[in-house]
Formats: C-alpha cells, structure tokens, sequence
C-alpha cells in the first residue's frame, strides 16, 4: 500500500510539468517565430506586432493575445480556450477547426479570418468585426455571444451576452 501511494504521488508530481507552459517556446513566439504544435500555456503575447505567425495546433489556453496584431497568422486546430484576444486584429487568419471556448473576442478585428469548424461556445464577439470572416455558421454563433456591435455576414446573427 505504501508503494502504492508513493508511485501515485511521484506520477502526479509530474502532470504539471507536462501540462505546464515552455518559456523558451513562448519566447520565440514572442520574438515573432512560428511555433507550430507548441506549448504557449498562458503566454503573454499581448501588444505585440507578430504577423504571419504559425501557431497550429499549439496549446494557447488562458494566453493573452490582447491588442496584439496577428493577421495572416495560422491558429488551426490550436487550443484558444479561455484565451484573451481583446482588440486584437487578426486579418485573414486561420481559426481552422480551433478551440474558442470561453474565449474573449471583444472589439478584435477578423476581417477575411476563417472560423470553418472552430469551437465558439461561450465565446464572447461583443464589438467584434467579423463581417468579412468566413466558415461561420449560425450553429457556432448560437453558442457564442455579443451585442449590438458585433459585426457579423448577412444574414447571421448572434445572441447578446448575459451580465454574470
């Protein structure tokens, strides 16, 4: 029993580590380099200028992408979950069967963006300019939420935000 529990306890020491984020990887973000299939758990790319950048398939869970300027950028299949992309302009970038969920997309910029099979529920659009984005579909919006400002191609339409 004692081994037992002492196998246990050394098994879960290492599941952080594991799950946990790579500076070294967040760095090279950071300085404007691609990083597919990447761990960028909470990265910290807010206010910065990284165009063209490819992040498919990268783990960016809680990152902070706010007034950052990513357009052209590769997100597909990327875990955006619970991520912050507040005023960010992500022109022509590929949210490709990406995890939304829960994220804040507040008064970002998704001109030309493709969402084709990305995961939006609960994602907030309040203010969000996606007139021009493609692959949405009504079904992701219903999960979804945002305002009056929201922006979005005829003839779609999403449900606002409820105050928590």
């Amino acid at each position: 029993m004692f081994k037992q529990i002492l196998l246990t306890g050394a098994l879960l020491a290492l599941v952080p580590s594991a799950l946990a984020q790579n500076a070294s990887q967040i760095q090279s973000v950071q300085s404007g380099h691609s990083c597919s299939g990447c761990n960028l758990f909470q990265a910290d790319l807010s206010y910065r200028d990284i165009p063209g950048v490819d992040l498919s398939g990268s783990r960016l869970r809680q990152a902070d992408l706010s007034v950052s300027t990513m357009n052209n950028s590769d997100f597909e299949s990327a875990n955006l979950s619970v991520a912050n992309l507040f005023a960010g302009r992500f022109t022509s970038s590929n949210f490709r069967s990406a995890d939304l969920s829960e994220a804040y997309l507040v008064g970002g910029y998704f001109g030309g963006a493709d969402f084709t099979g990305a995961n939006l529920t609960h994602t907030n659009l309040s203010g969000a300019d996606m007139a021009t984005a493609k692959g949405l579909t009504q079904s992701q919006l219903d999960r979804a939420c945002g305002d009056e400002y929201t922006v979005l191609p005829k003839p779609l339409r999403i449900p606002a935000c409820r105050p928590h």
